[in-house]
């Protein structure tokens, strides 16, 4: 690809980008994941099917995403490639750069039904204890910033595991958002709907223990000019606690408390909720308390509940 092509393609995806971000109010985790997947199709339009923009068609959308498929892409993630180069496509056709439409006719392979990973109560409880115990006043002292990471790994876990919330929405809250005297916290969640969603006491005592002793060790002086001094949340230099930085925490404290498998933050979204559906809260409460648009979306929760309670009695049960 030549470098002028190169520079138009990028023209293409950053506009597309600011669509995504400014009209349609998607997050930047879904920002980025659609530009990739549009800078990909338009390198497979010139790179494999040799044609332009303005010639696209069905026929090379299939194309693009049978090459997705060799690569050893499963079918939920080709679902989401599929979702993604629809948007594009009607976007490009809105703005005039294509005569039509032509993503809605791309199918990605049928999905089955996939039941998420889910940590038991007891797991999870024992991931935020373990983290939560307090080091030695000698440790603290001598080595401040350590403190205040933990103090924020806390906060951070247990206000993922207390509400439910979406990554994007825990590191795009502000100070502000936090209500103690309601219990509560308001996010924004994706189509930039905003909701007032529960926390517990635990995590409120974290959030305001990192506030107090481990946000003034990490944050930047007055007048940085990055928004950071609203973030309730830091990351070591100071800055806005980004999501790869969340991801990564999640996963090195599952393992620390001895639990040998990948965990998310998701992982503790999809927990709290199957947690609250076994302990008798009903679909809707469930809906309101994710933010979920479809109660459809929710109901996967009724899925894993009564598949762990199968797999109880099969195990337990006598006659099973």
């Amino acid at each position: 690809m030549s470098t002028q092509q190169e520079k138009e393609d990028d023209a293409v995806v950053a506009a597309f980008a600011e669509h995504l971000r400014l009209e349609r109010g998607r997050s930047e985790h879904t920002v980025r994941a659609y530009s990739r997947e549009a800078q990909g199709l338009l390198a497979h339009l010139q790179e494999v099917e040799r044609i332009a923009v303005a010639d696209l068609d069905v026929t090379a959308l299939r194309s693009w995403l049978a090459a997705r498929a060799e690569t050893g892409a499963s079918a939920s993630t080709l679902a989401r490639s599929a979702a993604a180069v629809r948007t594009f496509s009607s976007w490009l056709a809105s703005t005039g750069r294509i005569p039509h439409d032509v993503g809605g006719r791309l199918r990605a392979p049928r999905r089955g039904r996939h039941l998420p990973a889910v940590l038991t109560g007891e797991q999870a409880g024992t991931m935020l204890d373990t983290l939560a115990a307090a080091p030695g006043r000698r440790e603290s002292a001598e080595d401040p910033a350590a403190e205040a990471v933990r103090l924020r790994d806390v906060a951070v876990l247990e206000l993922l595991y207390s509400s439910g919330l979406r990554v994007s929405e825990l590191v795009a809250l502000d100070r502000s958002g936090i209500d103690r005297d309601q219990h509560t916290v308001r996010v924004r969640g994706k189509g930039d709907r905003e909701r007032v969603v529960p926390v517990g006491q635990p995590a409120l005592e974290a959030i305001e223990r990192w506030e107090r002793e481990g946000r003034p060790v990490l944050c930047r002086p007055a007048g940085a000019g990055d928004g950071s001094g609203e973030a309730l949340f830091l990351g070591v230099r100071g800055g806005r606690l980004g999501d790869r930085a969340v991801r990564s925490l999640v996963d090195r404290h599952a393992r620390s408390s001895g639990i040998d498998r990948h965990i998310t933050p998701h992982t503790l979204r999809h927990s709290a909720a199957t947690h609250l559906v076994e302990g008798g809260a009903d679909l809707r409460s469930v809906q309101e308390y994710l933010g979920h648009s479809s109660l459809a979306t929710t109901q996967i929760y009724t899925h894993v509940s009564a598949e762990r309670l199968r797999r109880t009695v099969d195990q337990a049960h006598p006659r099973a």
